[in-house]
């Protein structure tokens, strides 16, 4: 049973993180006791996710995105667990987009979510499909207050799972992709991991600035919305695609990624 469940722990943590399963797997072959083991896990996973990777990420063609006053990760999770890594053209046009959103909108940042890990094209960064090759990143909805001013504030804790629904006069992509049998389609309602500020609402206005902010961008090869927002939106450039009804819902979020 004790086998069984390091083996669980170390699927698990390898899933997340990339590198967390094989540090815990460090952690079992150097100590027994299991809370000195939790100690020296947590020490190697903090020095190897702030000091050592960041430098050795380079080599494969990644490095994590610059934060700057005008991008910023939706949770600290995203670092904790390495899935802030990007190529070094795409952390460039994340910089450049995020400026010129900040300039038109002052204060307002690009809040990004889920990006890659840090080694290995073909690694999959789960629940994603094509996270796995450092092109690719997912950045927050723009959203705004009861004043109808921009607000840097989400509507769920993980910054996934609050959906911008088709309206009854819109297409519903979703309902098309779920009568197909893709079950999946909706699935990160349950990632919310808790749904917060509650008197924000969507911006039509601030979310049209952002996309069309990102497909300007000469990298930037696709941007992946979902098709009602896309229309209600006004998007009209080729970069705008469909995902597809394998993937997920992408009312929730924006993602976009290198040629």
């Amino acid at each position: 049973m004790k086998i069984a469940l390091h083996i669980l722990i170390i699927i698990f943590l390898t899933a997340l993180t990339q590198v967390g399963g094989l540090l815990y797997l460090i952690s079992i072959l150097l100590v027994r006791k299991r809370l000195k083991r939790i100690g020296i896990f947590a020490s190697l996973y903090l020095f190897a996710t702030f000091l050592i990777i960041p430098n050795l990420a380079p080599i494969f063609g990644r490095e994590k995105i610059k934060e700057t006053e005008f991008v910023k990760a939706h949770s600290f999770f995203y670092k904790l667990a390495n899935r802030n890594y990007v190529r070094p053209e795409l952390n460039k046009a994340i910089g450049k987009i995020a400026s010129a959103f900040e300039n038109q909108n002052v204060g307002i940042k690009m809040i990004y979510l889920d990006a890659n890990f840090p080694f290995l094209d073909k690694f999959p960064l789960l629940p994603h499909l094509s996270h796995n090759d450092g092109k690719k990143i997912d950045v927050s909805l723009i959203y705004e207050n009861q004043k109808g001013l921009l607000t840097n504030e989400k509507p769920s804790i993980s910054g996934y799972g609050v959906y911008e629904s088709p309206t009854q006069k819109e297409y519903d992509q979703i309902s098309v992709c779920k009568n197909k049998g893709n079950w999946q389609y909706d699935f990160p309602k349950y990632m919310t991991l808790g749904k917060i500020n509650k008197d924000i609402a969507f911006s039509k206005n601030g979310t049209r600035k952002l996309a069309n902010l990102i497909v300007k961008q000469n990298e930037i090869g696709k941007m992946f919305i979902e098709p009602h927002l896309k229309n209600r939106l006004n998007l009209t450039s080729s970069k705008v695609r469909f995902h597809g009804c394998q993937a997920v819902r992408h009312d929730d979020h924006i993602h976009f990624q290198l040629k």
